[in-house]
């Protein structure tokens, strides 16, 4: 399928808004379907290289676990441990980004209180495109950082997260799947995710026509929903990247999938979520106890 290049054409009205995209369409299309639309953040001095230096730095130094680093050849369906580890720190990989091949990943950059104002002003104006009222339904919230070489690869997967993609410096072309699409992503691939392995969605070469192709360039935001598989490739250009994401309070169909997961190590057949609610429930509830029983022993050994 070719790169999508058009934009919703009506704009929020007013000064000073971050986005410009249509709101009905946005509405309607909200962590239903992928689509694309603008923002004004390009230039903000929040990613200009000293600051994310600066950030990295500070990051390194407070939450080391919230940083992921890789570098040399990655192929589309390379799973996240089987790429390299950069040989350099997050500061000097990101001086040498240009040749070093490498995908740099600072995640809760929210916690810094510059990034922290940015989520917010981003999140509110979203939640008030899409209708939806956050504290029925967000469980968590954050700001991710990608900073990556020209032509690297960020290989396929899908996540938990409701995403969207700010693209703030160089271009990339991204590649989303419909996550309905049971050839692109079979059940199997839902529960084992949901249940044991991040890594479960697994790509599919012949089905790469059935990807919808964004070229991102500063300016450009993509919408991913939960669990629409997807991955990227930049152009000959570093890119930086900005993920404004947030996880739903989707513990019932998670649990759901947890419970499918189970019953097909059985030797089962289990129903996907959606067919019936007495049938889900009953799942959803039989998952809770070893949920709750697992996270008291984490707590103890840690």
């Amino acid at each position: 399928m070719p790169a999508v290049d058009n934009v919703l054409d009506a704009t929020i009205p007013g000064q000073g808004s971050l986005f410009e995209v249509d709101r009905q369409a946005f509405r309607r299309q909200f962590d239903r379907i992928s689509f694309e639309f603008q923002h004004h953040l390009a230039n903000h001095p929040l990613f200009a290289l000293p600051r994310l230096i600066e950030l990295a730095r500070s990051t390194h130094e407070n939450r080391p676990e919230d940083i992921h680093m890789d570098a040399g050849d990655v192929h589309v369906g390379q799973r996240w441990s089987e790429c390299e580890r950069s040989p350099f720190s997050v500061v000097e990989t990101l001086e040498r980004i240009q040749t070093c091949g490498a995908w740099i990943i600072l995640k809760r950059a929210n916690l810094d209180p510059d990034y922290g104002k940015l989520l917010r002003q981003c999140l509110d104006e979203l939640w008030s495109l899409s209708g939806v009222d956050p504290r029925r339904v967000m469980m968590q919230e954050e700001i991710i950082l990608f900073i990556t070489s020209p032509r690297r690869i960020s290989t396929y997967h899908i996540d938990r997260e409701c995403n969207f993609l700010l693209q703030i410096q160089g271009d990339k072309d991204a590649h989303v799947f419909d996550r309905n699409d049971r050839e692109v992503l079979p059940e199997e691939e839902i529960e084992k995710f949901w249940s044991v392995d991040h890594n479960a969605a697994k790509y599919k070469p012949e089905l790469e026509g059935r990807a919808r192709v964004y070229r991102l360039a500063p300016g450009k935001v993509i919408h991913i929903p939960v669990n629409c598989p997807h991955w990227l490739q930049n152009g000959d250009n570093i890119s930086v990247s900005m993920s404004v994401n947030f996880q739903f309070r989707d513990w019932y169909r998670a649990n759901v999938y947890r419970a499918n997961y189970a019953l097909r190590r059985l030797g089962l057949h289990p129903r996907p979520p959606g067919q019936s609610n007495v049938i889900d429930s009953m799942k959803s509830c039989s998952v809770m106890p070893a949920l709750w029983a697992k996270r008291v022993l984490y707590r103890i050994r840690h």
